[in-house]
């Protein structure tokens, strides 16, 4: 039996196969809103045969928006859009879930295609970074943030508390919390970004407090039955790498006693100079570190990018869920192709029955 093909269940959610699509920013929206664009790409994603699909990075407020063009979920009426995305990928078989998310430093951007750098002030599509501290990211996102004060901090997790209950209300079933790759959650806990002197800055705790109390405050509010997720960037490789996954573990620990059901591991991306090992699977030995010292299950994606390595990091143990991104980009229904390649009987199974009845009925050499 393939281990990637096996159900993987969290709570009261049962994902029909480890598969998953992470959240890939589509940069489509208008004033945060869904479109037609979403509807199909998310209800295509959905019938693909994945277990779980988890919608792009969705902000919980204006200004924690990486760009203009991405979807939003700080009032009823973004919800309803939402709600027709949600219902869209269940309708294929797939879990539907949602990321949620402040851009902090790193908003207030073009699209990637149209210079994934600040816009400039002058222009009137731009807005007020805030950050922990005033620190520029660097490279082409050299805008200086303003330095959130306490109740600037209260303000975003009580964001974060209203998109959640409009996620849980507009049908998702799985919620990620988007606590990774620089953006404002990353930043209070990275050293790179965080020179605070109060109660959230100096050690780890004091670095880790926006992203618990964050996390505690959306835990009050979401389904105990329902899957309460993070992704989270548990190192940086910036020459300090076991400090900050010591430090790393340290607080996915706390998540834990906190409420949280799974980690999705990822890099903190928080300095433009860091030293990525881009490669296979790089991260999978860390992520089943991470989840032998927790005891959480956890997913990753990065370099899980064919069917032989998807199946032997979940069959290996080194995670339980694979995020694989830009192959359901290249084909939605990238588990039928994995399935061939892992040489399941019937792959064509692994699809909703009307597909799977045209591929089986019409099999060369049937």
């Amino acid at each position: 039996m393939s281990a990637l093909f096996t159900p993987f269940k969290l709570k009261d959610v049962t994902l029909r196969n480890r598969i998953a699509v992470p959240p890939m920013c589509q940069y489509m929206a208008v004033d945060g809103f869904t479109n037609d664009w979403h509807q199909a790409h998310y209800a295509g994603l959905g019938r693909g045969g994945a277990g779980l699909v988890i919608v792009e990075a969705t902000g919980v407020a204006p200004e924690g928006r990486i760009t203009p063009a991405c979807l939003g979920l700080w009032n009823d009426a973004q919800a309803e859009g939402l709600a027709r995305v949600a219902a869209g990928i269940k309708a294929g078989g797939a879990v539907p879930g949602i990321q949620i998310g402040h851009a902090g430093r790193k908003a207030s951007a073009n699209r990637p295609w149209e210079g994934d750098d600040h816009i400039p002030e002058s222009d009137p599509r731009a807005w007020q970074t805030i950050a922990p501290s005033a620190v520029a990211f660097g490279g082409g996102l050299p805008r200086v943030p303003k330095a959130m004060t306490v109740e600037d901090i209260q303000r975003v997790t009580a964001d974060f508390v209203a998109t959640a209950k409009r996620a849980r209300d507009a049908g998702f079933e799985w919620l990620e919390l988007h606590f990774a790759h620089g953006y404002l959650a990353q930043s209070f806990f990275s050293v790179h970004s965080n020179q605070r002197t109060d109660e959230y800055g100096g050690d780890a705790a004091g670095r880790g407090r926006f992203l618990i109390e964050t996390l505690r405050a959306v835990h009050k509010v979401w389904p105990e039955n329902l899957p309460l997720t993070a992704r989270f960037g548990v190192i940086e490789y910036d020459g300090r790498d076991e400090e900050t996954l010591l430090e790393s573990i340290g607080l996915v620990k706390n998540f834990r006693a906190e409420g949280l059901d799974m980690l999705n591991v990822s890099v903190g991306f928080s300095t433009p100079t860091a030293n990525i090992p881009w490669g296979p699977a790089f991260l999978a030995p860390i992520a089943e570190r991470v989840k032998r010292e927790t005891g959480l299950p956890v997913a990753s994606s990065w370099g899980i990018d064919t069917p032989d390595l998807a199946e032997h990091t979940i069959a290996a143990g080194e995670i339980d869920v694979a995020m694989i991104g830009r192959q359901f980009l290249a084909n939605p229904n990238w588990p039928y192709v994995a399935a061939k390649a892992l040489r399941i009987e019937r792959p064509e199974w692994v699809l909703p029955a009307p597909y799977a009845h045209w591929l089986e009925r019409y099999r060369p050499n049937a």
